[in-house]
């Protein structure tokens, strides 16, 4: 009886070694002997008690470390990065699987490689290039990376799915000169914005006083024109007006010679009321009066003659 429920136990233990529980995200490597045999997935699995062995539990989930290095640029300037390496199992088949399981030692050396993998590629990139381009060239970089590694990496069972450099640093003298560079460029370019400004302004006000002299030398000559004009009315409206005079005179029988009196006089009283001197020096001898009368006699005959031609 005792022998029965030796039995019932051990049978009870087997049987309850023969499940095996896989963690969502992971699958389990089974062995024979030490050889791979197969890998069993997420959820309750049998097994052979005894003889299929749990070898190890893989994650295929992405995972994520961060990387810190330094290259040397073609210029043997230091570069210092800091970079973000996200990756992952390539996929749950059996031979990726295998690959992941069987091709390093451990865990430790797998890092350890992947990483210098990709140091490597990055200082390899990084040689060709000098100092002052790096800054420009992190997309370049990374395709680097991804096209150096890829077929590597999916070699031992992984995949690269991104490569993240978060920071690109240099030595502190280097920093300082870049900044000086910067500094340079930047007073550079103000000072052809200024003069750049400063001959738009001295242009602009150039042709605004081009124009201003056009504008004032064409309103000088309108006004000259329309000077001209009103002195030759002026002078028509004279001649007119003498003409009649005369011929009213003549009408009359009156003497020529008083209606020059006439003006004369006026012209004098015209002189005293307008003129912006003080004092008038005049003439007022006999002779003198008698050269006047005939001046402006002869005068009058001459545009008595200009009136009978217009007739």
């Amino acid at each position: 009886m005792e022998f029965g429920y030796i039995f019932l136990a051990i049978v009870l233990i087997i049987l309850l070694m023969s499940f095996v529980t896989v963690q969502q995200g992971n699958v389990a490597v089974i062995t024979v002997f030490g050889k791979f045999r197969r890998v069993i997935r997420p959820g309750l699995n049998m097994r052979i008690p005894f003889i299929e062995q749990i070898y190890k539990r893989i994650s295929y989930q992405n995972r994520s470390m961060e990387l810190k290095f330094q290259a040397i640029s073609q210029d043997q300037a230091n570069v210092y990065f800091t970079a973000m390496l996200l990756y992952s199992v390539l996929n749950e088949d059996s031979a990726t699987i295998e690959n992941v399981a069987f091709k390093f030692m451990d865990e430790r050396s797998f890092m350890q490689a992947l990483i210098r993998s990709v140091e490597g590629a990055v200082r390899a990139f990084v040689a060709t290039k000098k100092q002052s381009e790096i800054l420009l060239l992190r997309s370049e970089i990374i395709l680097h990376v991804k096209e150096q590694l890829d077929k590597q990496l999916e070699g031992w069972g992984y995949h690269l799915m991104d490569l993240q450099i978060n920071d690109i640093n240099f030595d502190e003298d280097i920093l300082k000169s870049m900044s000086r560079v910067v500094a340079s460029n930047n007073l550079k370019a103000a000072a052809e914005n200024e003069g750049q400004a400063l001959l738009i302004t001295k242009t602009k006000a150039a042709e605004a006083e081009g124009n201003a002299i056009k504008i004032s030398a064409d309103a000088e000559r309108t006004a000259a024109q329309m000077r001209g004009q009103g002195v030759a009315l002026f002078r028509e409206e004279v001649a007119r007006g003498m003409a009649n005079a005369a011929k009213e005179m003549e009408t009359a029988n009156l003497d020529a010679s008083y209606i020059l009196f006439s003006m004369w006089t006026d012209a004098l009283k015209h002189f005293a009321e307008y003129g912006k001197g003080n004092t008038i020096f005049l003439d007022g001898s006999s002779d003198n009066y008698k050269r006047t009368m005939q001046q402006l006699l002869s005068t009058l005959q001459g545009f008595e003659g200009k009136g009978d031609g217009d007739k």
